[in-house]
């Protein structure tokens, strides 16, 4: 069996492994190679990650590609119509953007997003059944930090 599990999303399939990584042993030892721990690293790139594909064209109107005529009785595979990566940076992009230190390339996808992309967001947060939750998401204490410069 594998150590790793390969998708859209990492699984270390033994905890052990896990445990060595974060060990003060590794980062010592394999230094080189602790950057894979780096915290602020990570959440920065992942913040990037989420809002790269927030302003790419995967984020646009009509995501669920519903008719109009039809929209009471909604039924769609959320994970078939929107792409994995649109649905974990719709609910996750303002978790790590917390997390990351603000700098001019972040502010600007912010501000794109916020400016040019919000609609398209809400409909994916409303699709997945989490419009309350996207309410929530824009009082994050993100919005100082970025959005009212």
């Amino acid at each position: 069996m594998s150590v790793l599990d390969f998708g859209p999303v990492l699984h270390f399939h033994h905890q052990l492994f896990e445990d060595f990584l974060l060990s003060h042993f590794f980062q010592q030892q394999l230094y080189k190679l602790s950057r894979i721990c780096d915290h602020k690293l990570h959440e920065r790139q992942l913040a990037l990650l989420c809002l790269k594909a927030m302003v790419s064209l995967e984020l646009h109107f009509n995501m669920g590609n519903l008719d109009s005529s039809s929209i009471k009785n909604v039924d769609i595979n959320i994970n078939s119509a929107i792409p994995y990566l649109i649905l974990y940076s719709s609910l996750f992009w303002v978790d790590h953007l917390i997390q990351t230190p603000s700098d001019e390339k972040i502010m600007e996808l912010v501000k794109f997003v916020i400016s040019e992309k919000l609609l398209f967001w809400l409909e994916v947060m409303s699709l997945m059944g989490k419009a309350y939750e996207a309410s929530l998401i824009l009082k994050r204490p993100y919005h100082r930090r970025y959005v009212s410069r």
